[in-house]
C-alpha cells in the first residue's frame, strides 16, 4: 500500500478520484492500494521559547539560540498560552498511523519551498523512514496529475530545496523571536513583533509617508495653446514655468496683441516597438487586480488559489512570467478552449494563428513553476470577484502571444514671440497586442494623431490658456505600488556594490508578500485608507526606533533571499548560512536591546495605589509595574478607548471629561464620567 500526502484536502480529493481511492475514512480516501490523506497545512512548526524553557520576555535569556531546534504540533493562542492544536493533532495521528503501515509515502504538497517544508516536518517530526517519491505539477487538471504520477522523482532530488525552506524557517524564528522581545523589553510597555521581511516592508511605508507628508508642494504655471489644421485640433505646452501667474499673463496679452502665428521649428518621428507584456506571476497579478479592480494582494491570491483548486488555473504562487518550451505546444490548446467562450471570442480571433510571439518560452527563467495560465477546463459559472481575476489571466494569456504593438511617436516644437511650446503625438501603425483590450496607451502618455506639418510651417492659434499646476508629492503607496517596491527593494539600494548583486532581488517571494502586509495591517502598524495603506502611530513610532538599524535593512533581506536561492541551488552550505544567521541574529538583539526609546506623547503619572512607581500606559492597559502593586485600568471601556488626556485627569484630578457614546451590556448607549475612588478602583458617574 503507498500513502499520497496533499497539502489540504481538497487536493486529496481530486488526487484520489484519479487514482480510484473512493472509501472515505476518517482523515483519508482509500481504494486501488492506494490511501490519500493531507495535512491542513502547517501541522508541525518550530517550538515556541517556552519549549526550550524560556519563558516571559527576559533580557538575560536573549538570545535564543535553539541547538537543535524543536518541532511541535501546530498551536494555536487561548487566552494568553499557546496550546496544541486539537484538529492538527488528529489529524497528525491519522498520518502516522498510515506512514507505519505503508511500504512507501508519495509527497503531493504544493510543489514549491513552502510545500516541501509541510511534508518534511511532518516526516521528521514521525521520525519516518519510509521512501518517498515527490508529485511535482503546476496543474490539478486529470491530465496534469496523470502525466505527473507517470514521472515521479525521487525524494532526494528535492534535498536542496529542503534545505532552502529549512533555512529560511529558522533564520525568521532566530531573527523574528529575538529582535520582538528585545524591541519590547527596550521599550518596556507593550509588544513589538519585528520580523526579518514585515520590518524592512514597514520601514518602506513609513519613509515614504514621511516624504509626501513632508513634501512643500508649490504652484506654477503654464501657457496652453490650442491650433487649428485641416479640420483637425492639436494642443501644445509652453516649456517655460512661471512661479506666479501674473508673468504668464503678461506673456499672454502680448501674444493676443500680436495675433502672430506660431512656427513649426523641429518635428522629430521615430517609430516605437512596444513588447508584449509577459504572463502573470503571482506579485504580478496582485498589482493588476489592486490597480483595476481594488483587490487586497490576500483577496487576489485567496481567489486565485480557488480557481488554482477548481482545475481552472494553474498554480498561482509563482514566481515567474515564462514557460518552458515543452509548455509552449499546448499554448493553442488553451486559446482554443478560450475561442468557444463568446467573450473572449472578438480577441481570439485577431491573434495571428500560426504566428504565435513565442516571447514567453525562457527555460531559464522558469522557477519552481511557470507562469499563470489558464486550463483546458474553462469556467461556466463563476462569482463576481473569481471571473474577473480569470479575465485578467486569460486575457493576459492572449496579449502574451500577441505580437508586439507599433507606434509612430512624434515630437514637435513650435515657437512664438521666442518662446518655445512643444507638443506630443503618437499614431497606432500596428496595433498587436494592445487590441486585445483594446487600450492603445498608457495612463501617463497623451494621445493625439497631428495633421500633416512640415517645419517651417505656421499654425493658426485657436485659444490660449493658463494652466494652472502644482509639484507632485511622492505617491502613497497602494497595495499594488507596495507590492512593485518589495518586488524591487534591491534597486532602492544606496551602496553601489550591493546594489550590483541585488539589484534584481526583492524582499519576500511572491508567496509571501500579501501575507506581509496582512500581518503589518494585524499588527496595527499600517491602515488602509480609501486606496493607500498608511502608517499608524504604533507604526510610526517601531520606525523610528529601528530607523537606521540591521533589522530594517532591505539589503540584508534581499541578501537571504539570494543566499536561499544559493542554497536551493546547491551552491551554498546550509549550516555556513545558519552560523552567519546566529551571529547577525546576536548583533541585531544587542543593538535593540541598548536602543534608548524616547515616548514624549506619553505621560509620567505616579501609581494612584503604590504611589511610588510611575504607571506603564500601553494601548489597552495603564498598570503599575510594581507585581506587589498591581494596581490596572483597561483602557477600553465599554467600547470607548480613553485617550491621553482623559488618563491624565483620572490620576491626578481623579475624573475624566464625560465621556460619550459609552455602549451598556445591554446594547442601551450612554455618557458619563470615570471617577477614581478613595480605594483606587473606577466608577461612573452619569451624566444628569
Amino acid at each position: 500500500m503507498k500513502v499520497v500526502i496533499a497539502e489540504k484536502p481538497s487536493v486529496a480529493r481530486e488526487i484520489a478520484n484519479l487514482l480510484g481511492a473512493s472509501e472515505k475514512k476518517d482523515g483519508y480516501l482509500k481504494g486501488n492500494e492506494y490511501c490519500v490523506t493531507w495535512a491542513f497545512g502547517h501541522l508541525i512548526a518550530l517550538g515556541m521559547p517556552e519549549d526550550y524553557g524560556v519563558s516571559g520576555f527576559d533580557r538575560q535569556a536573549l538570545p535564543i539560540l535553539p541547538n537543535p531546534f524543536i518541532l511541535t504540533v501546530r498551536k494555536i493562542k487561548k487566552d494568553k498560552e499557546f496550546i496544541i492544536d486539537k484538529g492538527a493533532d488528529k489529524q497528525l495521528r491519522v498520518i502516522e498511523q498510515l506512514f507505519n503501515e505503508c511500504e512507501s509515502i508519495i509527497v503531493a504538497t504544493d510543489a514549491g519551498r513552502e510545500g516541501e517544508l509541510i511534508f518534511r516536518y511532518i516526516y521528521e517530526y514521525l521520525n519516518c523512514k519510509k521512501p518517498f517519491e515527490r508529485l511535482w505539477i503546476s496543474s490539478l487538471t486529470e491530465k496534469a496529475i496523470q502525466q505527473g504520477f507517470e514521472n515521479l522523482k525521487p525524494g532526494n532530488q528535492y534535498n536542496a530545496l529542503y534545505a532552502a525552506a529549512q533555512c529560511r524557517s529558522r533564520s525568521d524564528w532566530l531573527l523574528g523571536i529575538n529582535s520582538t522581545q528585545a524591541l519590547s523589553i527596550a521599550a518596556g510597555d507593550g509588544l513589538y513583533s519585528l520580523g526579518r521581511v514585515q520590518t524592512p516592508t514597514l520601514a518602506i511605508i513609513c519613509k515614504r509617508y514621511y516624504e509626501n507628508h513632508n513634501f512643500t508642494v508649490q504652484k506654477y504655471w503654464q501657457i496652453e495653446l490650442l491650433h487649428h489644421k485641416d479640420f483637425i485640433e492639436l494642443k501644445s505646452i509652453g516649456v517655460m514655468r512661471f512661479s506666479n501667474r501674473k508673468q504668464a499673463e503678461d506673456i499672454v496679452k502680448s501674444i493676443e496683441r500680436n495675433r502672430t502665428q506660431t512656427t513649426v521649428r523641429t518635428i522629430d518621428t521615430k517609430t516605437v516597438t512596444e513588447q508584449a507584456p509577459l504572463l502573470f506571476d503571482l506579485t504580478g497579478l496582485q498589482k493588476e487586480a489592486n490597480k483595476r479592480l481594488h483587490f487586497s494582494a490576500e483577496e487576489t491570491l485567496v481567489i486565485a488559489q480557488s480557481l488554482y483548486e477548481k482545475k481552472f488555473i494553474t498554480y498561482p504562487r509563482t514566481g515567474s512570467k515564462y514557460i518552458p518550451e515543452d509548455v509552449w505546444s499546448e499554448i493553442p490548446d488553451l486559446i482554443r478552449a478560450l475561442h468557444e467562450k463568446e467573450q473572449y471570442r472578438q480577441s481570439t480571433s485577431i491573434i495571428p494563428w500560426g504566428n504565435f510571439n513565442k516571447r514567453i518560452v525562457n527555460d531559464l527563467k522558469v522557477t519552481d513553476h511557470h507562469g499563470l495560465l489558464t486550463t483546458e477546463k474553462i469556467p461556466s459559472a463563476l462569482s463576481a470577484k473569481e471571473n474577473a481575476i480569470y479575465n485578467l489571466i486569460a486575457f493576459r494569456l492572449l496579449e502574451a502571444v500577441s505580437q508586439p504593438c507599433v507606434k509612430e511617436i512624434t515630437d514637435i516644437t513650435l515657437q512664438i514671440l521666442h518662446y518655445d511650446f512643444v507638443a506630443k503625438g503618437s499614431m497606432i501603425l500596428e496595433k498587436g497586442w494592445r487590441g486585445i483590450c483594446g487600450s492603445f496607451s498608457d495612463n501617463s502618455e497623451t494621445v493625439q494623431e497631428f495633421p500633416e506639418l512640415k517645419e517651417g510651417m505656421e499654425l493658426k492659434i485657436k485659444t490660449i490658456d493658463i494652466v494652472d499646476k502644482k509639484t507632485q508629492a511622492p505617491a502613497l503607496y497602494t497595495e499594488g505600488s507596495l507590492l512593485s517596491a518589495m518586488e524591487n527593494a534591491g534597486k532602492e539600494i544606496e551602496n553601489e556594490e550591493e546594489k550590483k548583486v541585488l539589484k534584481n532581488l526583492g524582499i519576500g517571494t511572491p508567496a509571501t508578500r500579501a501575507s506581509i502586509i496582512e500581518t503589518l495591517l494585524s499588527r496595527d502598524y499600517i491602515r488602509r485608507e480609501k486606496k493607500s495603506l498608511l502608517p499608524t502611530g504604533k507604526g510610526l513610532r517601531v520606525y523610528e526606533w529601528v530607523q537606521g538599524k540591521k533589522i530594517a535593512d532591505v539589503s540584508m533581506t534581499a541578501e537571504w533571499e539570494l543566499a536561499l536561492q544559493h542554497i536551493e541551488n546547491n551552491e551554498l552550505n546550509a549550516n555556513d548560512f545558519q552560523k552567519q544567521i546566529e551571529m547577525y541574529t546576536s548583533s541585531v538583539t544587542e543593538e535593540l536591546l541598548t536602543t534608548h526609546m524616547e515616548r514624549p506623547d506619553l505621560p509620567k503619572l505616579l501609581c494612584p495605589q503604590c504611589k511610588t512607581q510611575h504607571l506603564i500606559i500601553r494601548d489597552t492597559v495603564i498598570k503599575c509595574p510594581d507585581h506587589s502593586c498591581q494596581w490596572i485600568q483597561f483602557r477600553n471601556v465599554c467600547g470607548v478607548l480613553l485617550g491621553l488626556s482623559d488618563i491624565e485627569n483620572l490620576i491626578n484630578k481623579g475624573k475624566t471629561s464625560l465621556i460619550t457614546g459609552m455602549k451598556s451590556k445591554s446594547g442601551a448607549r450612554f455618557n458619563a464620567y470615570i471617577l477614581l475612588n478613595d480605594d483606587h478602583t473606577t466608577s461612573f458617574k452619569f451624566e444628569k
